[in-house]
C-alpha cells in the first residue's frame, strides 16, 4: 500500500503575497488542489496524508471535500522546520493508514508532477530503499566557503538537483526518525538526506523542468500560463 505525504505547512515568505503560496488561486482553484488531484487520480496511490498549520486546516478540508479528494485519510500538523513536518506526516501514516509499505512525499507547491515521476518513485522504493527524482545541474557550479573566492572546482557531470516527491520504505525510514535526535531532524535539508546518511538506497531517478516547486513570483506567472494555456 503506498501513501502520499503532501506537505502544505510552508509559509511562503518570499513570494511577497498575503496567504502562502500553495493556497493561492489559479483559474479559481487553490494550487494545492492541483496537487492534490494528481495523487487522488493516481492508480497507485493508496492514500493521502496532508500537513498543514492549525491556522490553514479548514480551508484545507473545505477544498478536499468541495473538489472530492477521497483519498485523504488524515492531517498532521506543520512542524518547525520541513523535516519535523515529514515526521509529523509519517505518525499520522502510522496512526491513520494501516498497512503503508511505501510512504511518498511531495510538496503542495509542486503543482505539476507527472505520473511517470510518481510511478518511477514507487519502483524504486519498492526495488532500492527510496527514490528521488533529479535534473542536471545545466550552469558551472563552483564551491566557495566565504561566498568571495574559489574553494573548489566541481564536475558538472556528477552533480544533480533534487526535486520532490521522494519516496521511502515506510518502516525503514519512520524507524530512523525514531531514532534520531531532534537535533538530526531540525538540521536535514531535503528529505532524502537523513535516509542516505543512516544507510538506505537512494534511487535517482529522472525528472522534470516541470516539476517545478513555486517559490517566486516568476513560478507562478509559469504555472498560471501553463495552467491557462
Amino acid at each position: 500500500m503506498n501513501t502520499a505525504i503532501i506537505l502544505a505547512g510552508g509559509v511562503g515568505s518570499r513570494m511577497g503575497v498575503d496567504r502562502p503560496k500553495q493556497y493561492l488561486v489559479v483559474k479559481d482553484k487553490p494550487i494545492i488542489v492541483y496537487c492534490l488531484d494528481i495523487f487522488e487520480k493516481h492508480k497507485n496511490i493508496d492514500n493521502i496524508i496532508i500537513v498543514v498549520s492549525d491556522e490553514w486546516k479548514d480551508y484545507v478540508q473545505e477544498n478536499v471535500e468541495k473538489y472530492g479528494i477521497t483519498k485523504v485519510k488524515g492531517y498532521a500538523p506543520a512542524g518547525r522546520t520541513r523535516q519535523h513536518s515529514i515526521y509529523n506526516g509519517l505518525l499520522s501514516t502510522e496512526k491513520n493508514t494501516e498497512g503503508t509499505d511505501v510512504v511518498i512525499i511531495h510538496d503542495a507547491a509542486r503543482p505539476l508532477v507527472s505520473d511517470k515521476i510518481i510511478d518511477d518513485c514507487l519502483t524504486g522504493a519498492i526495488e532500492d530503499d527510496g527514490a528521488m527524482p533529479v535534473i542536471s545541474v545545466k550552469d558551472t557550479i563552483y564551491q566557495s566557503k566565504d561566498g568571495k573566492s574559489i574553494d573548489n572546482l566541481l564536475k558538472r557531470s556528477e552533480l544533480f538537483a533534487g526535486q520532490a516527491p521522494e519516496s521511502f520504505d515506510f518502516k525503514k525510514y519512520l524507524d530512523i526518525h525514531n531514532s534520531v535526535s531532534d537535533d538530526e531532524i531540525a538540521t536535514t535539508a531535503g528529505s532524502s538526506e537523513i535516509a542516505y546518511r543512516h544507510g538506505m538506497k537512494i534511487r535517482l531517478v529522472e525528472g522534470s523542468e516541470r516539476n517545478f516547486k513555486i517559490t517566486t513570483i516568476e513560478d507562478l506567472e509559469t504555472f498560471e500560463t501553463i495552467v491557462n494555456d
